[in-house]
């Protein structure tokens, strides 16, 4: 998104804007090495406009771009798409960058668009607007509307190609229809998300989305985005963000949740959260919480890699 609306650059470190980093500079290479990351998912949105003949072109664009930038600096990151690259980036001490696509409808004119995308391991199914898939949460009139023929054929090829559900975005019909597509044995994830018994808002999960997620073994990402954390001043801090795992852990357990930034997803930060550089900030109030380093560690990390090696071992 960075690329479309501007121009900038990842190996430039960008200072915070006066829209509060809305369009940017939250997240680019020299921060990423400051803040100590040892991976990221790098997500490229839809462009719900583009004609359907395009699509597949438009997004190996995209992905080109990405692996581009990686290449550019491959004594620091490298791109992975499984569990045992993930492992060889770090041993070599570099940070693994794995790529995803944010909303189907980037795919949707052919399904065999799908097995041509081998550097992208996982694919939000549904973003901000209707599709061939399925319906998102942003509009409320389209909360009836599940997941179509088309899209179920959709999660089906998804799931043969080794990609990840994420059902982040999708609206609640949609997203109990997309649990029954997917075996049993296959994890979905939330990657970015609030929890609406903490903060009710369209985005969030209620209780029995949680639950639903964690019986599968799957994880739920816990977004950073300050109106999806709380309703005042008061409540949109970083330590709220800490608040809403808690939430997720008190119901399903530490084995399902993780960290969801969404960062450079046009979101607003907390007001003490200054760039991905804060982010190690999360753990001190973690801690201060009396959470084990066991736990801390499945929240940062494992709990995702888990799902990873799952599906994606080699």
């Amino acid at each position: 998104l960075w690329k479309r609306l501007r121009n900038y650059r990842l190996d430039q470190m960008h200072q915070r804007s006066r829209w509060h980093s809305r369009l940017g500079g939250q997240v680019d290479f020299p921060k990423c090495l400051e803040a100590q990351m040892s991976g990221l998912v790098w997500d490229i949105p839809a462009n719900p406009l583009l004609p359907k003949a395009i699509k597949y072109s438009a997004i190996r664009k995209q992905i080109s771009s990405m692996l581009t930038e990686f290449k550019k600096h491959n004594s620091q990151f490298q791109h992975v798409t499984s569990y045992a690259e993930y492992q060889q980036a770090r041993k070599l001490g570099k940070i693994a960058c794995w790529i995803s696509i944010q909303g189907g409808q980037a795919l949707d004119h052919n399904l065999h668009d799908l097995e041509r995308i081998p550097e992208v391991h996982r694919i939000t199914l549904v973003h901000l607007t209707r599709s061939k898939i399925g319906a998102s949460n942003l509009n409320p009139l389209d909360r009836n509307l599940g997941i179509s023929s088309f899209g179920a054929q959709f999660i089906e090829k998804m799931v043969e190609q080794k990609i990840i559900v994420d059902l982040s975005h999708i609206n609640r019909k949609g997203f109990f229809e997309a649990l029954k597509i997917i075996p049993r044995e296959t994890s979905p994830v939330v990657t970015h998300t609030g929890i609406h018994s903490m903060r009710p808002s369209f985005r969030n999960l209620d209780d029995e989305q949680i639950k639903a997620i964690a019986e599968r073994n799957g994880t739920i990402g816990i977004i950073y985005e300050k109106n999806f954390l709380g309703d005042s001043k008061a409540t949109q801090n970083m330590e709220q963000i800490v608040k809403h795992i808690e939430y997720v852990i008190q119901l399903s357990g530490e084995d399902h949740v993780s960290l969801g930034s969404d960062y450079d997803g046009l979101i607003a930060l907390p007001d003490d959260f200054e760039d991905i550089r804060s982010q190690p900030r999360l753990v001190e109030f973690m801690l201060r919480r009396g959470w084990s380093e066991k736990r801390i560690r499945k929240i940062l990390a494992l709990n995702f890699l888990r799902v990873i090696e799952t599906i994606r071992p080699d």
